[in-house]
């Protein structure tokens, strides 16, 4: 994998995560995995199952949410790995540097 596509897929992330009613539906996975349309639509107040299926979309090109078909039914998923791997990627290598920095100055405080 290219460095430009690990760029455009967290970007595609970042996008998705951009909109509060999609944090909510990515909630929804997280609390309980492997809802439907409708047990999303349920969760998210205000919104058409319409509107629930056009986040989930986003969503599912982020590859945050995978689907899998049971019968008829489509079940929704949480996939963390995007997100975890942003994380990795940018956050946790600046968190280690800032936790040290932070727990020495608690140290020279403390003294």
């Amino acid at each position: 994998m290219t460095i430009w596509s690990h760029i455009i897929g967290a970007l595609d992330v970042f996008k998705a995560l951009a909109d509060p009613s999609r944090r909510l539906i990515l909630d929804a996975l997280f609390e309980r995995d492997g809802q439907t349309l409708m047990e999303l639509s349920g969760r998210v107040e205000g919104m058409t199952r319409f509107g629930v299926m056009k986040h989930l979309r986003i969503l599912e090109e982020a590859h945050l949410v995978v689907v899998r078909r049971t019968g008829r039914a489509k079940h929704h998923y949480l996939n963390a790995v995007p997100i975890q791997q942003i994380y990795d990627r940018w956050v946790g290598k600046y968190r280690s540097r800032v936790s040290a920095a932070l727990t020495q100055l608690a140290r020279d405080l403390e003294q």
